[in-house]
């Protein structure tokens, strides 16, 4: 049997290969926004339950199993619902005026110290008469406690899609209100936005794919034969060596989406619940094939940067889990 050869892996552009600052990604929402066509939020916060095998049946047009059922890998993200935090106002990229609002949970304000403003709706339409800003985005939190993952909730930024009547008139309507995936997203294309599971520190064989050395070779088989020559007297920073790997923000470009339920309407939880998660108890979506990170990880969910035309055209009618 002949000897495996082939160059290390690992992609270069993702440098320096250490663990990610923050758990939910930042999101450039002003390329995002203008992928969108109808106005309204550019994401929403999910958790990962886990991943199971999904009986479908296959509408896509000039598919060979086009009208059969089959079966296909899909990941369930429990979704619960989000409110609305703060508005921030933005001029040259650069936030102007923040906006608390009122009407948030009790628990929150009890932990985050507030400081003394006028109402809400007043606050925005005094800035709006102004009208000394070119950009809206609101900061949200998940009501994470009703599904009983934990107390905190997860807080991030989003974008709007739309003009700034648009994103003044979604921010006014939900200031009250509960923000459900139903509201944000519908059954098609999705990218996700989390970290990938965590393996610590590993060396350059698991790392960059290096091939082992011969049974006999000085000083270990899982390490580099030659870092480098003598002249330049430096190491370049693309030879392998050991570090992290793991835990890394990475995308998944073109989920698609195949369903959207409600726990109270039609829970598909196992007698046993699923493993290392529990039960379903809020919203929940069905995403075909799998999405990094571990189970119980928060993930973002967007709007599409790039659709795919050909994973756009893709038709999958749920039926039920196997």
């Amino acid at each position: 049997m002949g000897r495996k050869q082939g160059p290390r892996h690992g992609s270069l552009q993702f440098w320096p290969r250490k663990k990610a600052k923050k758990i939910l990604p930042r999101v450039n929402y002003k390329f995002l926004s203008t992928k969108k066509e109808k106005p309204g939020f550019l994401g929403f916060i999910g958790y990962k339950v886990g991943m199971k095998s999904a009986y479908v049946k296959d509408s896509t047009p000039d598919s060979m199993t086009k009208n059969k059922r089959i079966t296909i890998p899909v990941t369930i993200i429990e979704c619960p619902t989000m409110k609305i935090f703060s508005i921030r106002f933005y001029k040259n990229n650069k936030v102007v005026k923040e906006v608390i609002n009122e009407n948030i949970d009790k628990e929150l304000k009890k932990r985050i110290k507030l400081p003394k403003q006028a109402k809400t709706k007043e606050q925005i339409e005094k800035i709006e008469k102004q009208g000394d800003f070119d950009d809206l985005r609101v900061i949200v939190y998940s009501q994470v406690k009703k599904i009983g993952l934990k107390k905190n909730p997860d807080i991030i930024e989003l974008g709007l899609s739309g003009s700034k009547e648009d994103k003044l008139k979604i921010i006014k309507e939900n200031l009250t209100k509960e923000i459900s995936i139903n509201n944000v997203f519908e059954l098609g294309l999705v990218d996700i936005r989390g970290l990938t599971r965590g393996k610590g520190y590993q060396g350059p064989v698991k790392r960059f794919g290096v091939r082992l050395r011969v049974r006999k070779a000085e000083k270990g088989q899982r390490k580099v034969g030659c870092i480098g020559p003598w002249h330049p007297a430096r190491i370049s920073f693309k030879v392998p060596f050991a570090g992290q790997l793991g835990n890394f923000s990475r995308i998944t470009y073109n989920g698609q989406i195949i369903s959207i339920e409600k726990a109270s309407e039609k829970n598909l939880t196992p007698k046993s619940g699923f493993k290392k998660y529990g039960k379903l108890r809020g919203d929940y979506i069905i995403l075909r094939g799998s999405v990094q990170g571990a189970v119980k990880k928060r993930i973002l969910i967007t709007s599409p940067l790039r659709p795919n035309k050909k994973q756009s055209k893709k038709q999958y009618e749920f039926i039920e889990l196997r």
